[in-house]
């Protein structure tokens, strides 16, 4: 059973664009997961806000969908050592979603369909920093891409972009996501290169 999907690998440098330590500039955009694309519908889908205190906050496809989106340009950058620049995706801002929820958390779990998760910092997802994207490129986002929406948290390598999401638990403590476990850096800023645990 392949566990770990295919594109694995790495390349030589391009030119003189300036890219994170260890990166080559990819041109195309690799599919690269854990697992298979799970089937997920819109009609079913939810995105659900939990914190640390056990409240949630829940939209549907129609209702988040219907809040205030943005369009976002930016580099995203793989540990599998590619990075693509300047690409396109339209979501809505963890500054809006987060907004009316109160809460003393510090971390949060993504957690995905196909039982995916990652741990994040809760200051990398707010003050412009991160988004639930639904769109890329100008169309709805393909699902072997993370559609219909994924988190995009650019300035971190991009397993922490979670494919498929389906909500965000605060939390007061740390805990460590499914790379994480394997081995992966909690962090995982790329121009700091942390790629691996110690990094």
């Amino acid at each position: 059973m392949n566990v770990v999907s295919r594109g694995f690998h790495g390349r030589g440098r391009d030119g003189d664009v300036k890219l994170p330590p260890g990166q080559y500039l990819e041109h195309g955009f690799p599919v690269l997961q854990a697992g298979p694309t799970p089937p997920v519908n819109t009609a079913t889908w939810t995105f659900t806000i939990t914190t640390e205190t056990g409240d949630s906050t829940r939209w549907d496809w129609k209702q988040f969908t219907a809040l205030p989106a943005e369009d976002i340009t930016t580099d995203i950058h793989c540990v599998t050592q590619w990075s693509k620049l300047g690409t396109n995706w339209r979501g809505v801002s963890l500054d809006t979603l987060l907004s009316d929820i109160e809460t003393n958390a510090g971390y949060v779990m993504a957690r995905s369909y196909g039982g995916y998760t990652t741990n994040v910092p809760l200051p990398d997802l707010r003050d412009g920093k991160a988004w639930i994207a639904y769109s890329y490129d100008g169309k709805p986002l393909h699902p072997e891409h993370g559609g219909p929406a994924r988190l995009l948290v650019p300035h971190l390598y991009f397993w922490k972009s979670a494919k498929w999401v389906t909500g965000l638990d605060l939390m007061l403590r740390d805990k460590r996501g499914f790379w994480e476990q394997l081995g992966y850096n909690d962090y995982g800023d790329p121009w700091r290169e942390q790629r691996y645990q110690g990094d």
